[in-house]
């Protein structure tokens, strides 16, 4: 297909809900991403929380926003796109305006109404409810809006805009922490997503719906839940895949601080945190190609065993550039493993039920994340602080992606994917 041709396709096949949504993604994560690279650094030195509780508050924060975003689709499909959007930039708006303000005095009575580590934690609930929203309305309206034919073309779109916020957002957090001031970036975070609220209700339309299947209740969709539980395999291999975030989020969680407590305070973490979707964005493509003939388990348990080893990089060159390194060697690993990971649960799942089979694939996610800022934190405690070896940390953390390498590859020699029980 010529240029001049897919160009048109752009022009043509997408009506005008599809890029309202998808612009606004780009916001969304802008916010989020801006948010979660500044998060760790502002509990630990501007809330003063211990190393533990950092690590635990901010994996809280990043692991209820794919927990939540399971239930998310059900809620927006009965409210409609529309409402849906609209509802979630509001409250995300107001979440990122108090994550913001947990220092203000005009919050003191609330403060001192609960022990603080509770009292953040609520806020840091609040934009997984709003993310939970979002999510499901972007992808389906990027379904829906989209001409059959350049539909596949419409991910892809959706895809980018992701990853542009993903690259701006701790771009946004280093600019708003070198010029305005620690923890300035979540007021920025909220004026972007309240711009998205007035910008859904003037632009955005309902589109309409690809097929009469009635729409899933809450209720159906635990059933189906149920449903997934009962197939201890495929529990099993969730279970594994789950060390892979937990050494995964690690650069959002426990770096950050490691940087600036054992290695340089002027460190820029939010600029290194860019490495990630820099890779993502310029390296996708050939990665894929190279990788395109390795079965998809395979290529899980490589890209797992990448990302496992980058840490080596930090431990041996605790750096600013051998963070940049780490990160960048980490990204790799994340795009041999991400597009095969949903491959492999896709073939995972009985005929049917393959909706909520994908559902389930963000589990690991969300577990990972919790269990990981809790794990991190613990580790950067220990070694850090109390046996001022802070390097073993990273050892720690490749061996627990070494393990998770070896029995995902104990698994595959165990379970086949056509042996899974329907």
């Amino acid at each position: 297909m010529s240029f001049a041709q897919r160009l048109q396709d752009v022009r043509t096949g997408f009506e005008r809900p599809f890029w309202v949504a998808n612009i606004s993604e780009i916001f969304e994560r802008l916010a989020y991403y801006g948010a979660f690279a500044s998060l760790a650094n502002y509990l630990h030195e501007t809330l003063s929380f211990p190393t533990v509780q950092t690590g635990t508050l901010a994996g809280f924060f990043g692991g209820m926003v794919w927990f939540l975003a399971i239930f998310g689709g059900a809620v927006a499909d009965r409210l409609g796109f529309r409402r849906a959007l609209s509802l979630a930039y509001l409250l995300l708006a107001g979440a990122y305006f108090l994550l913001g303000s947990i220092g203000a005095p005009w919050l003191a009575p609330m403060r001192n109404a609960m022990p603080m580590t509770l009292f953040v934690g609520l806020i840091l609930l609040l934009p997984a409810l709003g993310i939970s929203l979002v999510k499901p309305s972007v992808v389906g309206t990027t379904a829906r809006a989209s001409r059959e034919d350049v539909r596949s073309l419409g991910y892809s779109i959706y895809y980018t805009m992701v990853n542009i916020g993903g690259l701006l957002g701790p771009f946004a957090g280093s600019l708003a922490r070198r010029y305005l001031g620690a923890g300035k970036i979540f007021l920025i975070a909220a004026a972007a997503v309240f711009a998205m609220f007035f910008f859904v209700l003037a632009f955005f339309r309902e589109p309409k719906r690809i097929d009469d299947r009635p729409v899933p209740t809450i209720g159906q969709t635990l059933r189906n839940f149920a449903t997934v539980l009962g197939n201890p395999k495929f529990m099993i291999f969730l279970f594994i895949f789950t060390g892979y975030w937990i050494v995964f989020w690690q650069q959002w969680i426990v770096m950050p601080v490691y940087l600036h407590q054992f290695v340089g305070k002027d460190i820029d973490v939010e600029r290194i945190l860019m490495t990630d979707s820099i890779i993502v964005i310029t390296c996708t493509i050939l990665l894929n190609q190279l990788t395109k003939k390795l079965p998809a388990f395979s290529a899980i348990i490589l890209g797992t065993f990448i990302t496992g080893i980058s840490w080596l990089i930090l431990a041996f060159y605790p750096s600013m550039w051998g963070a940049v390194a780490t990160i960048a060697v980490l990204a790799i690993g994340e795009i041999v493993h991400q597009p095969r990971y949903y491959e492999y649960v896709s073939r995972l799942a009985p005929e049917g039920q393959q909706g909520t089979y994908m559902g389930f694939a963000f589990v690991p996610l969300g577990i990972g994340s919790l269990v990981g800022g809790w794990f991190g934190g613990k580790m950067l405690n220990y070694f850090g602080e109390v046996m001022n070896r802070p390097r073993l940390t990273w050892f720690v953390i490749v061996g627990v992606g070494l393990v998770t390498t070896l029995l995902l590859w104990i698994y595959d020699r165990i379970v086949k994917p056509g042996k899974v029980a329907a």
